[in-house]
Formats: structure tokens, C-alpha cells, sequence
């Protein structure tokens, strides 16, 4: 399928303008902070972007390429093996210079080159120069997400507790809705016939190599629950002593557990007799009705242990998703400007089929392992490390979050982490 050029220059300013949009509430001292390894500097994200498409389109199709300044790709690789080495990671939060204004300049000059290369790089060229672009796009509204998640880690370890953007008022429940006490096992769910249903993205489009190639599985009948698992119905979880009881967890979440001192999902504080959290706008009260948010792939695993039942597979929430016929216009995504989960569905406004907030809110831990589809093929040349050289010791999330571009999610899109991380925003659906 041809893209037009005018079309995709405009989706590709857009999409680079709302990155430094997103940076504007920022002081200049925030865009240099790290406080954990997997969190990166607002600034570094800036460049980090910028660099990908000197590195991937311009140096191999500007003519009489140079780069911007030569150390930009020490300073702004990622992972990338194939460009050379870089800064590790962990030490990204050191780097004082380049400046905020030099990178926003960085962004600006390299967002002038590739105007320009639109206009002048050959229609021979143009079909593999526009794939790139797209890729480039579609990476650039991966780190608008892991932008705004950084920047909720940087503010929630500052004891002034800043506030990002100050929240509305808060999205309760509608009349006559209760808060979500309860183990989550009463829950009302959604049964789904078994059989060979078929997995991956097929149609023509942008996807990640990882989504392809689509092929069949065998499902046995199951039932997901309509609902995301709430604050509230965490909360007895921990009441009950679920942080100290190793029954509930895997071997290896356990040591965790113990190594870490958790007793809560990140971001949640004790506080005069109850439980707060921090928020991008601000710390408040712990919402009930809230689905909970920043668990790691252990803590899901152990609530739904917990509470008699288990996680999805991968392939039953995409199934499940396929056959529900999701609206994502309809989902909290990072164009709303929440940049927080919603309170759950009421109750009335629930059919006996409906599955909610499958898209946006919180990404989803399923059960499974990170692992390739049969016939996976990863992309040539360095694109080729963006998503196959992960794929060992990672589980897979499903849905986008709160934080996720509206267009960047589909149905098969796969997320994956390790399971100990819990700094992005994650969250539970169980599964019976």
C-alpha cells in the first residue's frame, strides 16, 4: 500500500511536536533526572528519538549525510549493537550536557532534514524511506509513553511531591455503584468457546515483526472477568497478609519480595490510618474503585494465586478482544490527558458480554512468556535487535495503558517486561 508523502510529513510533525508538548510542565532540572535504571531523563528520551531517525533514515539517505555532532550517537543509543557503543544505561541520569536547549535544537535541525528529504529523495526510494519513517513514528510514540512514565517515577521520589498537571475532578463512580470490596473471585465474567482460533496480525499495515507471522492456536473454553481487578479488591490482598505469605508467590518473586521489602503496588503510601497514592497530579487519597496500577508480573501472578484463580494467556486476551469487537475511541489513552487509570465501569452500564477497559487504563500481565510465533522472522539489519533480541525472560502485557497513543495500540500489539518491573503502568484481569 503506497503512503502518500504529505500525509505521513504531517503524522510524523504531529507526532514529534507532541513529544516536546508533553515536556513542557517540566522545569529544566527534570529533564536531567533518573532515579531508577529504568527510568531515563525526559532529555534523553528528546534524543534519543531525534537520533533514531538521523541514524536510520538520514544517514543512509540524506545525500552527503554528516551528523549533527558525532558524539550524539554515543550519547543517544539505546541498545542498538549495530550502531556502536553508547552511555549505559544506568548512568544516563549523568549526563549535564548536551543541554535541554541544544537537544530541543538537536530536534529541530534534524526535524528540518527530513522535511527536506521528503521532498527530494527519489520515487524509487520512497516506498522503503516512508516503511522507515513509520517505524520511526510508531518508536517515537513508544517513548511518549515511556515518557510520561519516567516522568511520574522522577516526581513520586521527590519529596516536594510536584505535580505534572493537576487533575480534575475525580472520576467517580456513578450513583449507586459500590466500592469493590470483595475477593475478586464474585466478579461477574465472560465465557469464551475453545477451539483453533487464529493469533497475530494479518492484515496489511504497520505491526512490530513480533505481532507476525498470524497462525492458529488451540484454546480450551475459558472465561476472562469483565472487569479490570480494582484498588479496592488489591487492598484486602494486602490486608491478608499477602506480602508476607510465600505460598502465593513463584520462587523467584518471592526472593523479590523479600530482597525489595515490598508491601504494596508502587506509588502506594501509608498515611494516617489508610493508604495514598502518587499520581502524576499529585498524591490523593486511594481510590477503591480504581483499577490497581504499577504491580509486576509477580504481583499479579500472586493475587490471582490469592484470590483461586489465574492470568489469561496472551492468546485468550486476544481472542477474547478480537470477539468482543472493542471500541479504542473509547478507552483512556494518553491523548486524554489523564494520565491515570479510571474507576471501573459502573455496574449498570455493564452487559452480561461486555468486557471493559480491555484497551487503555493499565496494560494487562497475561501468564505468558515473551516468546516468538512460529515461522518469526525478526526485520533486517538493526531493526532487526528492536524486538527478537528480547525475547527470553519477559512476559507479555496486552491493552496499552493510560499513557499509550491512542493510535499507536491494536489488538495484537505485544508488550513485554520482565517480570519484576512494575515502574510502567500495569495492571490485572483475571482469568478462570
Amino acid at each position: 500500500m503506497r503512503v502518500d508523502r504529505s500525509d505521513l510529513e504531517q503524522t510524523l510533525a504531529r507526532v514529534r511536536a507532541q513529544t516536546v508538548d508533553l515536556c513542557r510542565p517540566l522545569e529544566i532540572e527534570d529533564h536531567v533526572v533518573q532515579p531508577v535504571e529504568d527510568a531515563s531523563p525526559p532529555k534523553w528520551h528528546l534524543g534519543h528519538t531525534t537520533w533514531f531517525f538521523e541514524q536510520v533514515i538520514l544517514a543512509r539517505y540524506e545525500p552527503d549525510y554528516r551528523p549533527h555532532y558525532d558524539l550524539y550517537g554515543y550519547v543517544f543509543n539505546s541498545y542498538y549493537e549495530s550502531f556502536g557503543t553508547r552511555v549505559a544505561r544506568p548512568s544516563r541520569g549523568t549526563l549535564s550536557r548536551p543541554t535541554v536547549r541544544e537537544v530541543l535544537r538537536y530536534r529541530a535541525a534534524v526535524d528540518e532534514r527530513m522535511a527536506r528529504l521528503f521532498q527530494s529523495v527519489p520515487e524509487e526510494d520512497w516506498p522503503v524511506v516512508a516503511d522507515l519513517v513509520v517505524v520511526g513514528i510508531n518508536h517515537e510514540q513508544q517513548h511518549q509513553e515511556l515518557l510520561v512514565t519516567d516522568i511520574k517515577s522522577i516526581y513520586a521520589c521527590n519529596p516536594l511531591r510536584p505535580v505534572y498537571r493537576p487533575s480534575g475532578p475525580a472520576a467517580r463512580p456513578t450513583e449507586g455503584v459500590a466500592s469493590s470490596t470483595g475477593r475478586a473471585g464474585h466478579v461477574a465474567s465472560v465465557g469464551f468457546d475453545g477451539g483453533v482460533v487464529e493469533i497475530g496480525r494479518k492484515q496489511e499495515g504497520f505491526a512490530w515483526d513480533n505481532e507476525r507471522p498470524s497462525h492458529c492456536v488451540f484454546l480450551q473454553p475459558f472465561r476472562l472477568h469483565q472487569r479490570l481487578v480494582t484498588n479496592g479488591e488489591y487492598l484486602e490482598f494486602v490486608n491478608d497478609g499477602g506480602y508476607s505469605e510465600f505460598r502465593h508467590w513463584l520462587s523467584d518473586g518471592w526472593d523479590v519480595v523479600r530482597q525489595q521489602g515490598w508491601e504494596s503496588p508502587l506509588y502506594w503510601e501509608r498515611a494516617d490510618g489508610g493508604w495514598r497514592v502518587a499520581t502524576l497530579g499529585g498524591v490523593k487519597d486511594l481510590d477503591p474503585d480504581e483499577p490497581v496500577c504499577h504491580v509486576s508480573f509477580y504481583e499479579a501472578d500472586a493475587f490471582a494465586r490469592w484470590a483461586q484463580k489465574r492470568l489469561p494467556t496472551e492468546e485468550e486476551w486476544e481472542h477474547a478482544a478480537a470477539r468482543s469487537e472493542l471500541d479504542p475511541t473509547l478507552g483512556n489513552f494518553l491523548e486524554d490527558e489523564r494520565f491515570h487509570p479510571r474507576p471501573q465501569v459502573p455496574s449498570g452500564a455493564r452487559s452480561s458480554r461486555s468486557l471493559e477497559q480491555m484497551l487503555g487504563d493499565v496494560w494487562e500481565w497475561t501468564e505468558s512468556a515473551y516468546h516468538p510465533y512460529p515461522g518469526y522472522r525478526p526485520a533486517s539489519g538493526a531493526l532487526g535487535e528492536y524486538n527478537g533480541k528480547f525475547m527470553n525472560n519477559q512476559r507479555v502485557l496486552r491493552g496499552g495503558s493510560c499513557v499509550t497513543p491512542r493510535s499507536h495500540i491494536r489488538l495484537t500489539y505485544r508488550n513485554f517486561f520482565q517480570p519484576d518491573k512494575r515502574w510502567q503502568f500495569t495492571g490485572i484481569r483475571l482469568a478462570d
